[in-house]
C-alpha cells in the first residue's frame, strides 16, 4: 500500500491549524453569541479557548506516539476501541464536512456586500474548487493554507489595530447581560470556533517531524487564535451600540464599517473571504483522511484507502468528501446543523481525553515524544466540562449528536465488526481493573469461607429414587464441601404425595423405598470422616419442602441431581429449578457419572472471570481429594495477543489465592478433542439459564461428572457489574 508524503512543515501545519479555526467562529457565530450573552460575549470566547487546551495537549501527545492519517479517528480507535473509533470517525467526518459547508455558506454574504451573487450556486463553485485542490496533492494544499492564513491575518491584524482607539467604554456595560446562564450558553455556542485546533492531526502522517511540529503548531495556533478572538470581538462590542451587531449575518464588516469606512470593510470582506474558504479547505482536507483511515483499519470499504498513482492522495475519500459538502450545499439549512455538528465535536474531545487517559494506564505500546502536563487531571477537566458544555447546546444538537451516534453504531455492527479483531487500549485496562476486582473478592470470600466453616451444613436433597452409587456419590460430594471435624451431612429424602392424601398418614407409614434409603444411609455414613444425618420428608410439594428445610437448618449449600435430558425437566422443568431461584443458600446441581473424589478438575469459564463461589467450590474439592485444578478459558485463536496475556495473568493470580495444585488453560473454545476429558467440571450457572440444565460442556467425556453451581443471591453481582464483566471481559 503506498504511503503518504510527509511534506508539511511547521509554517503549514500552523496555517492549516489556523485557517481551520478563523472562519465562521469570528465571522457568523459573534452576532449569535451577542444576543445570548451580551458583551460577556468576550469571556465566553476565552472560556471556550482555555477549554479546549485539554483536548489540544492530548491531541498533541497522541499524535507524536501516532502520526498517522485520521488523527481523531485513529486515537480513540486506538485508545478506546474499534466501536467508539467508528462513531469518532464518521461524526467527525460528517462534523467537518458540515462545518466546510457552513464556512462557505457563510462566507458568500460578506461577498454579496460588493456584488449581487446569488448564495448557493457561488458557494457550490467555491467547493468544487477546494475538492479539486484537495485532490491535487496535500502539499499544494499546505502553500494555499499559508498564502490564505497571511492575507487574513494582515487584514483582520489591520482591523483590530485601526479600530482599538474608537472603543467606547459604556458599549461593555453591563457585561453579564444574560448572566452566568447565558455567558455559559454562548460558551458551547461559540466553541466549535476553536474546534479546528486539532483537524492538523488527521493529516499527521504527510507533516515533516511530527513530533516538534504537531505540538508546536497545535498549541501555538490555539494560543495565537485565542488572543485573536478576543480582541477582535472585544473590539467589535466596543466600537458598535448594544445590539446592532447581533444578529447580523455580517457582524466584523457592521463594525469595521463604524471605525475604518469603506477601506475597512472592503478588507473585513477580504478577511472573511479568505477565511471562511480557508476553514471549508481545511475541513474538506481534514474530513477525507477520516474514511481514508477508517478504510485501512477495516471499518470501511477498502475503496476508500487507495492512495492516486498520479496525485498522491486519497482521491476516493475526498471526492465522497466534497459530495457530502456540495448536497449539503444545495439542500440543507446549514446553519441549523451546525449546532449538532458543534455538540458532536465537545463528545469527541471529551473522547479524546479519555483515550489518553486509556493509553497511559493500559500496557499498549504507546510511546508519545510530548507529555500532556498535569496528567491525569488536564484530561479530567477537559472530560467534564466537555460533558458540561454538551448540557448547553439544546436538546436539537443532543438529538442529532445521538442519531449520528447510533447510526455509526449500526454501521459498525452490521459491517465492521466481523472484520475487526483489535480493542482499545481501555478494553485491555477495564478488563485487568475488572479481574484484579474478581481476584480480590474470590480471595476475600476464601478467607471467610475458611473462618466461617465451623459448624457448616450440606444438605443433600434427593428429590427422586436414585441407587446406591448415585447416593454414594452426592454424600461424597457433600463431605468434600466441609469441614471434616466440624461441618455436618445432611441428607434427605423427599417424597411428594398428591394433595387429597393427608401428610400425618403418608409420614407415619415407612414404605419400602424408605426402608432401603434408611439402610443404606446407614452403611454409607458408617465410614465417613465426617458427621452425616439422614431422614426422610413427606410433602405436597417438594421444592418448597427443599427450601423451607434449608432455612430451618441454616445450611451453606444444597446439593442435588439434575437430569439435563430427562423429557419432564425439558418440557415441565424440574423441582429443582425453582429451589435455584428461591434457595437461601448456594445450589450444586450435579450432572452424576460417577463422582468419586476427582483427580483432574476443571473449573471452567464462560467467557468471563470467575464466579468466587464456583472457585471456592473447586477449590474444597480439589483440597479433598488431592486434585489439580485446570483454570479454563475459552477463546478464539484470532484474539489479540493482548487479550490472552491479561486472561492468563488473571489465571495466574487467581491461582495463588487456592490452596490446590492449579494448571492454567487459554485455548479455543472450540478445541478439546485431542484431550483426556477431565473426572469433574465445575462450573457458574445462571438461573436465566436452567430451562431443563446446562448445556454439555466441550471438555466432557462419557465419564465426565459436571457440577453447576448457583451462589445464592446475595452473593450474585449486580446487573451494571455482570454487564462491565461480559463487555470487557
Amino acid at each position: 500500500m503506498k504511503e503518504l508524503e510527509r511534506d508539511l512543515g511547521l509554517s503549514a501545519v500552523l496555517a492549516i491549524s489556523i485557517g481551520a479555526m478563523i472562519g465562521s467562529g469570528i465571522f457568523i457565530l459573534p452576532a449569535l453569541a451577542l444576543g445570548i450573552a451580551g458583551p460577556s460575549v468576550i469571556l465566553a470566547y476565552f472560556l471556550a479557548g482555555l477549554l479546549v487546551v485539554p483536548a489540544a495537549l492530548s491531541k498533541s501527545e497522541m499524535a507524536t506516539a501516532m502520526p498517522e492519517a485520521g488523527g481523531t479517528y485513529i486515537y480513540i480507535e486506538r485508545g478506546m476501541g474499534p466501536l467508539l473509533g467508528t462513531v469518532a470517525g464518521i461524526g467527525t467526518w460528517f462534523s467537518l464536512s458540515f462545518k466546510s459547508a457552513l464556512a462557505l455558506v457563510g462566507g458568500v454574504p460578506y461577498l454579496v456586500l460588493l456584488f449581487d451573487l446569488p448564495v448557493k450556486p457561488v458557494a457550490l463553485g467555491l467547493a468544487a474548487v477546494l475538492i479539486l485542490v484537495n485532490i491535487l496533492g496535500a502539499k499544494q494544499t499546505g502553500r494555499l493554507q499559508v498564502a490564505i492564513v497571511v492575507v487574513m491575518l494582515a487584514a483582520l491584524g489591520w482591523f483590530v489595530a485601526g479600530s482599538a482607539a474608537s472603543v467606547q467604554t459604556p458599549n461593555y456595560e453591563p457585561f453579564f447581560t444574560g448572566g452566568a446562564e447565558g455567558l455559559l450558553a454562548a460558551t458551547g455556542l461559540v466553541f466549535v470556533s476553536y474546534a479546528g485546533v486539532t483537524k492538523v492531526a488527521s493529516v499527521a502522517e504527510e507533516v515533516e517531524d511530527p513530533s516538534r511540529n504537531i505540538p508546536l503548531g497545535i498549541l501555538g495556533s490555539l494560543a495565537f487564535t485565542t488572543v485573536l478572538y478576543v480582541a477582535i470581538v472585544a473590539i467589535m462590542v466596543g466600537v458598535t451600540e448594544a445590539g446592532s451587531i447581533a444578529g447580523s449575518l455580517t457582524p466584523v464588516a457592521v463594525a469595521a464599517e463604524a471605525t475604518l469606512g469603506t477601506a475597512g470593510v472592503l478588507a473585513v470582506i477580504a478577511a472573511a473571504i479568505l477565511a471562511l474558504v480557508s476553514t471549508a479547505n481545511a475541513g474538506v482536507l481534514s474530513s477525507s483522511r477520516y474514511p481514508f483511515a477508517m478504510s485501512r483499519d477495516q471499518l470501511a470499504p477498502s475503496t476508500f484507502a487507495t492512495v492516486s498513482d498520479r496525485f498522491g492522495t486519497p482521491v476516493t475519500a475526498i471526492t465522497m468528501t466534497g459530495v457530502v459538502v456540495l448536497i449539503l450545499i444545495a439542500f440543507v439549512p446549514i446553519l441549523e446543523i451546525a449546532k449538532l455538528a458543534s455538540a458532536f465535536q465537545i463528545l469527541v474531545f471529551a473522547l479524546v481525553n479519555m483515550a489518553v487517559v486509556a493509553f497511559r494506564e493500559s500496557e499498549a505500546e504507546y510511546a508519545p515524544a510530548f507529555e500532556s502536563p498535569l496528567y491525569p487531571w488536564m484530561q479530567i477537566f477537559g472530560t467534564v466540562s466537555g460533558f458540561l458544555l454538551l448540557t448547553q447546546m439544546g436538546a436539537v444538537a443532543l438529538v442529532g449528536a445521538a442519531v449520528i451516534t447510533v447510526a455509526s453504531v449500526v454501521w459498525y455492527l452490521a459491517y465492521s465488526r466481523s472484520k475487526v479483531v483489535r480493542e482499545g487500549a481501555a478494553t485491555d485496562l477495564f478488563r485487568r481493573e475488572v479481574g484484579r476486582k474478581v481476584v480480590d473478592d474470590t480471595e476475600s470470600f476464601l478467607t471467610r469461607e475458611t473462618d466461617d466453616a465451623d459448624g457448616e451444613t450440606i444438605l443433600v436433597a434427593l428429590t427422586s429414587d436414585a441407587s446406591r452409587e448415585r447416593v454414594r456419590s452426592l454424600l461424597t460430594l457433600g463431605t468434600d464441601l466441609v469441614d471434616p471435624e466440624k461441618g455436618t451431612v445432611t441428607v434427605v429424602r423427599f417424597e411428594e404425595v398428591p394433595d387429597q392424601a393427608p401428610l400425618d398418614h403418608a409420614a407415619s407409614v415407612q414404605s419400602e423405598g424408605d426402608v432401603a434409603f434408611e439402610e443404606r444411609m446407614s452403611d454409607l455414613a458408617a465410614d465417613r470422616d465426617v458427621h452425616v444425618e439422614f431422614g426422610e420428608i413427606v410433602s405436597h410439594d417438594t421444592k418448597r419442602a427443599v427450601v423451607n428445610l434449608a432455612e430451618g437448618l441454616d445450611v451453606s449449600a444444597i446439593v442435588a441431581e439434575h437430569e439435563r435430558l430427562r423429557l419432564r425437566s425439558r418440557i415441565l422443568g424440574d423441582p429443582i429449578d425453582w429451589v435455584v431461584r428461591n434457595a437461601p443458600c448456594d445450589v450444586l446441581l450435579i450432572e452424576n457419572r460417577g463422582y468419586d473424589r476427582p483427580e483432574s478438575i476443571v473449573l471452567a469459564s464462560d467467557g468471563g472471570p470467575y464466579d468466587p463461589t464456583t472457585v471456592a467450590v473447586a477449590d474444597a474439592i480439589a483440597r479433598s481429594s488431592s486434585g489439580t485444578i485446570t483454570l479454563q478459558f475459552p477463546m478464539e485463536d484470532d484474539q489479540p495477543d493482548q487479550r490472552r496475556q491479561t486472561i492468563e495473568r488473571y489465571q495466574d493470580e487467581i491461582a495463588d489465592v487456592l490452596s490446590a495444585t492449579v494448571e492454567t488453560d487459554v485455548r479455543r473454545a472450540d478445541d478439546g478433542a485431542d484431550r483426556r476429558p477431565p473426572d469433574l467440571i465445575v462450573q457458574h450457572g445462571r438461573t436465566d439459564r436452567l430451562g431443563g440444565g446446562q448445556q454439555p460442556h466441550h471438555y466432557a467425556g462419557p465419564e465426565t461428572t459436571e457440577i453447576t453451581v448457583y451462589p445464592r443471591a446475595s452473593r450474585s453481582p449486580s446487573l451494571p457489574r455482570r454487564l462491565v464483566e461480559r463487555l470487557f471481559f
